[in-house]
């Protein structure tokens, strides 16, 4: 039972950092360190900015 509901837990945690674009920068981070060894990775700030930035110059349509 209570692994069932920690295993559910992990899910929702998971689907709620999928679609906030928290795990964004998780991937960016890995993917940095994969390509860039060695060069200090954007902090969490700058990479929001940037992302904030990129998505005002580039809008795309939203149902809402």
């Amino acid at each position: 039972m209570i692994a069932a509901l920690r295993r559910a837990g992990s899910g929702v945690l998971w689907y709620l950092r999928e679609v906030s674009g928290e795990a964004d920068y998780d991937r960016y981070l890995a993917r940095h360190e994969r390509e860039h060894p060695g060069t200090p990775p954007l902090t969490r700030r700058e990479f929001e900015k940037r992302r904030m930035d990129r998505a005002q110059e580039h809008p795309q349509s939203r149902c809402c």
